[in-house]
């Protein structure tokens, strides 16, 4: 029997109905609407695709959506200054800074200049902090907790669980682990030097693949029975594909995301419910 898909493309459509009514409601009640800003600098290509669907989708759910750009040349002083005027401006609810960052910008110093309450990327080391600590009130980063909310919406059951985790990045691999082991899952984070990693992933009832290899998680290394969360993003003769053997691991998963329309969709998602959520505390302040 085929895996059950977890469809993240459907998931993601009935939580943005469900987004759509609370800032419908928000902005009744407080009479404004909230919304995110996004810093980019430099135009890659890639980098511009994906803030210009965060920008659609924030303006479908009826948030505001305003967008920074900066020459690739731009110091890392005039960047920090940039975002902390953002936190400052009581329009902006949420912030992301678009990475990579060139060469002269430190990604851990513009990191740390994120006001935590608008870190709805959940990069700024606070947040990372309550993450591990698994207390406060904290933003995660959306590509894991898109995930998290894919096995939730999935049926996936997550206590007492074993969970592999494939790639160790501090965006997906490593908070992705945290967000498990809060649900009670049995957690084991595996990297380029696990040894054997075929026969530690077959123990696993939840694999999340995240190490950027395309194909590279096949049949051999799942449980019969197992669910699988591929976070991969790569491009094989012009087709995206994940770091899962799709058609191979179906056959013998229980439930599986597809590449595309798995984990990608739900990102923006996550962002403005996490943008969402600091508005609301703005409100109550």
């Amino acid at each position: 029997m085929e895996a059950k898909i977890l469809d993240g493309k459907a998931i993601a459509a009935t939580m943005k109905g469900e987004i759509v009514a609370e800032v419908a409601s928000f902005k009744e009640k407080h009479g404004w609407v909230p919304g995110i800003a996004v810093v980019q600098v430099g135009a890659d290509p890639a980098s511009s695709r994906y803030v210009k669907q965060i920008g659609k989708s924030f303006e479908e759910a009826g948030m505001n959506f305003r967008l920074e750009t900066r020459d690739e040349s731009t110091t890392q002083d005039e960047i920090v200054k940039l975002v902390q005027s953002l936190n400052q401006d009581k329009a902006v609810n949420g912030i992301i800074v678009q990475m990579p960052l060139p060469k002269q910008i430190s990604q851990d110093a513009i990191a740390s200049a994120i006001a935590p309450g608008k870190d709805v990327d959940g990069i700024n080391p606070i947040n990372a902090g309550y993450l591990l600590a698994g207390a406060g009130e904290f933003f995660a980063p959306a590509t894991p907790s898109g995930g998290m909310e894919i096995l939730h919406r999935g049926g996936i059951e997550i206590a007492g669980k074993r969970a592999v985790i494939v790639g160790r990045s501090n965006i997906v691999g490593k908070p992705m682990a945290m967000l498990l082991l809060h649900e009670n899952a049995t957690v084991t984070i595996c990297h380029s030097r696990t040894k054997d990693l075929p026969g530690v992933a077959r123990e696993a009832d939840i694999v999340v693949a995240a190490i950027g290899k395309a194909r590279m998680i096949t049949a051999d290394y799942i449980k019969p029975g197992a669910s699988i969360i591929d976070f991969g993003i790569n491009v094989v003769d012009g087709k995206v594909v994940g770091d899962v053997d799709f058609d191979a691991v179906k056959e013998v998963a229980g439930a599986i995301t597809p590449v595309p329309g798995g984990t990608g969709p739900m990102t923006n998602i996550v962002l403005m419910r996490n943008t969402l959520r600091a508005a609301n505390k703005a409100a109550r302040v």
